[in-house]
């Protein structure tokens, strides 16, 4: 969903008495609950790199994928709220797992907001190969193939209840046909799978741009409500029939629930400095657009998110153990 701001119910950062001036005074570390390498992973890197520049204390990254974010995100928010632990994330693990999932063992209200980072749409994508073998021109054509194939039609993600996953059941419920989910331990791998064939589709992030242009990938459709400026011959999943779609996702920089507001505020314009550097934002800019949401905006955003993401599970009929 995209961002918006209402109502804010997320835990806002606790007013700081007696301000600890001594922080940072040891290593913080990064949690990332996605692989090294995934675009989450790297936009982690960056602001660790500039963080650990800014405070002058190592900010190590530690990777915990698994379970489509649940293992980070849950040692995330058990974490002390003390400044030195931090949590880059996406927003299936912070808005849809906490609903999603009947055994998460977290809420959304368990983080600090410090800022949104980037957010962009998912591009719509199937094996040109594949395609061409079966005819595939547009999102009708592969619906189509759906139908008279029910669950032929296979479909990658970063993880059961990812944004990704829940997009295509969407389109999928929506067009009356049965396809079949396959679950990764992340992004790139549901990509790869793609690529050399072993799924045939499925919503990608920008980094599916290179591959489009080289012809390794078909692209079909944008999920956002609005065509994408680096592909502008691409229609929007509603422009091709699909009524009220409009998904974007975001990835962001959090903490526990409860760390200090002079920490968070620190932290906040330490980031806008790393985003404010012109390679930086090439960097980011070719994998979506940059945001950097202050924390109350980005608080906002997301409590506009979850109830708009439980409409969606509650519609498609969707539960995870």
């Amino acid at each position: 969903m995209a961002l918006t701001a209402a109502s804010s119910d997320v835990l806002l950062p606790a007013t700081a008495h007696g301000q600890d001036n001594s922080w940072p005074n040891r290593p913080l570390r990064m949690i990332v609950p996605f692989p090294a390498g995934s675009f989450t992973d790297l936009i982690a890197r960056i602001m660790s790199d500039g963080l650990a520049k800014a405070l002058g204390q190592p900010v190590v990254v530690e990777n915990k994928p698994g379970a489509n974010g649940l293992l980070g995100c849950s040692e995330a928010a058990r974490s002390t709220p003390d400044g030195y632990t931090l949590l880059v994330t996406n927003s299936s693990s912070i808005t849809i797992n906490p609903q999603l999932y009947a055994k998460s063992l977290y809420k959304t209200a368990d983080f600090t907001p410090i800022t949104a980072i980037v957010k962009a749409p998912f591009i719509l994508v199937v094996n040109p190969a594949w395609a061409q073998n079966n005819k595939i021109a547009t999102v009708n054509d592969l619906l189509e193939f759906a139908r008279v194939n029910p669950g032929a039609l296979s479909y990658g993600s970063a993880g059961p209840g990812n944004v990704a996953h829940l997009s295509y059941a969407m389109l999928s419920n929506r067009a009356k046909v049965q396809t079949t989910h396959v679950p990764y331990k992340g992004a790139s791998q549901a990509q790869m799978a793609v690529l050399s064939g072993e799924i045939q589709s499925a919503f990608d992030t920008w980094s599916a741009l290179p591959f489009i242009q080289a012809g390794k990938l078909k692209p079909l459709a944008v999920s956002s409500n609005q065509r994408m400026s680096q592909l502008p011959d691409v229609p929007t999943v509603e422009e091709t029939g699909v009524p009220d779609f409009n998904v974007t996702f975001w990835i962001g920089m959090m903490a526990p629930a409860g760390m200090p507001s002079h920490i968070v505020k620190k932290l906040f314009t330490l980031t806008q400095g790393i985003l404010n550097n012109p390679q930086v934002r090439a960097t980011l800019s070719s994998q979506g657009e940059v945001v950097s949401l202050d924390p109350l905006a980005f608080a906002q955003s997301i409590n506009h998110d979850v109830p708009a993401w439980a409409a969606v599970i509650q519609r498609e009929n969707l539960k995870l153990d």
